[in-house]
């Protein structure tokens, strides 16, 4: 009887195309956007184009500190600081009036370099000026000491070397927030109308009562629609996983370096698709009780919003953690531990430890909301209008 009405709620659930587009499409292209949004970000700016506003006294020696860089474009104007605020370069070098006379005499120039810190753009090209001018001055430096006859090791007695305590590429972290966030996101928009249509749905349009009358336990009743809403948002989370695994794979450049399994590929994934699971169906259990509570489609909706956004606390909690700091009660908290164990796996750490507490922990969880939503099941007052 389970099996009946397990598989007669999988097919309402896909036969209805609203619900399959909320479930299945939309989740794929959000991911799709936020893959694509990370890979921009992160885009160190080759093969882009820049334009850089100079005075129009800007000579043709100080032009050849650019020549190295073909996709910087100089514009003459005179007032870089206005054509930069018309839109018509991304930044602008202003140079002292007596800057060449006064690099000459061996005098302090000035160097103004405006920008929008809040374009990508501009903030690129700044940089690439920035290291410009830094090698310029660094060769009027080793002149300068030269013509005196010193050595101009004498001004840089210390090199310091830094290096990363992995050879994980450095975006590998944002990897690391990005697909924990796209996965809960996909899970609980995916499996969110299931819920919202099983049992507070079954009220509004007055089915439950007839349900209700059939010779069936309300705990198998109660089991069944859960599986459902679990299956439905598993679904989704493998789905969005394989999506976003291959938009890496595939169409981006930047976050494909950050992401090296090696031979632990096949384990990593696996492990990635349990943990997908296993947070599917704590979310069902959630979107359950939010369900029942709510009396019609609209109010439980409204109480599972909250539900959804809880998913934005761990990405602000762990964006500044390192993996090695990771402790216990990272993996013991629900919803924290989905983040930190895929941070994790995405590093290329399998810790069976860490996935064990994860486990529990979220098995624990479950157990106390079943319970508490077959409570509220039992009671004519949670499952009638």
């Amino acid at each position: 009887m389970l099996l009946k009405i397990y598989l007669k709620e999988i097919k309402d659930c896909f036969r209805d195309r609203r619900t399959l587009l909320l479930t299945v499409l939309l989740p794929v292209i959000m991911m799709t956007g936020l893959t694509f949004f990370y890979e921009k970000m992160i885009s160190d700016g080759k093969g882009e184009s820049y334009k850089l506003a100079v005075n129009e006294s800007f000579d043709r020696e100080l032009a050849g500190i650019f020549t190295s860089y073909k996709n910087i474009e100089l514009v003459h104007s005179a007032n870089p600081a206005k054509t930069l605020q018309d839109g018509k370069v991304q930044a602008a070098l202003i140079l002292d009036p007596n800057f060449s006379s006064n690099i000459e005499n061996g005098e302090k120039a000035t160097v103004t370099i405006i920008g929008d810190s809040f374009s990508q753009k501009s903030s690129n090209l700044n940089n690439i000026v920035q290291n410009v001018l830094g090698v310029y001055e660094k060769s009027i430096i080793s002149e300068r000491m030269q013509a005196k006859g010193t050595d101009p090791n004498l001004v840089e007695p210390i090199t310091i070397e830094q290096k990363e305590m992995s050879d994980q590429n450095p975006n590998a972290n944002l990897i690391a927030m990005l697909i924990p966030l796209i996965l809960a996101i996909a899970i609980g928009v995916g499996s969110g109308p299931a819920a919202s249509d099983l049992f507070a749905g079954e009220k509004e349009k007055k089915t439950m009562e007839a349900l209700l009358m059939t010779p069936v336990k309300r705990s198998t009743l109660l089991f069944s629609k859960w599986l459902t809403i679990a299956t439905v948002g598993s679904v989704t989370g493998i789905i969005t996983l394989l999506v976003v695994a291959l938009e890496i794979n595939l169409l981006t450049e930047n976050l494909k370096k950050a992401v090296s399994f090696g031979d632990n590929v096949v384990v990593i994934i696996a492990l990635a698709v349990l943990v997908s699971i296993i947070y599917a169906m704590f979310t069902a259990s959630l979107l359950m009780l939010t369900s029942i509570i709510g009396k019609t489609v609209k109010e439980s909706q409204s109480y599972s919003t909250p539900v959804m956004m809880l998913a934005m606390f761990p990405t602000m909690i762990l964006s500044s953690i390192g993996i090695n700091e990771l402790s216990f009660q990272h993996f013991a908290v629900p919803i924290l531990n989905l983040f930190s164990i895929l941070k994790e796996l995405i590093f290329g750490i399998i810790d069976y430890e860490h996935i064990l507490v994860t486990f529990a922990s979220n098995l624990v969880c479950m157990i106390l909301l079943f319970i508490v939503g077959r409570i509220l099941f039992l009671k004519d007052k949670w499952v009638m209008n």
